[in-house]
């Protein structure tokens, strides 16, 4: 499973971009992708990188239709391939690690 973090920012559309983001989120609720909002970014999961890459894609596209002259789209990938990993494993494990150290 490829894990992927994302955000788009549209830039001098003023302080809140919460109305693009929505726009974004959109193309993942279409898409039917299981997803998470945290505060900085968007975190997905998606078996091919050619999809996260579409989906990005369309995300980007969404936010310049939202009206946003100028956007800058971030990505970081996990992509590892020696043993099938989800979102919650990642976070399982570190808390996992921290009770231990307790």
């Amino acid at each position: 499973m490829i894990i992927v973090e994302f955000s788009v920012v549209p830039i001098g559309r003023g302080e809140s971009v919460s109305k693009y983001v929505a726009e974004a989120i959109k193309i993942l609720e279409n898409e039917n992708i299981k997803y998470e909002v945290t505060p900085m970014g968007t975190i997905f999961e998606t078996e091919r990188l050619s999809y996260a890459f579409n989906i990005i894609e369309k995300a980007h596209e969404a936010v310049i239709r939202a009206g946003a002259k100028r956007v800058i789209t971030s990505i970081k990938i996990d992509d590892r391939r020696d043993k099938e990993r989800k979102m919650e494993d990642k976070v399982k494990s570190v808390l996992e690690r921290l009770s231990v150290e307790k």
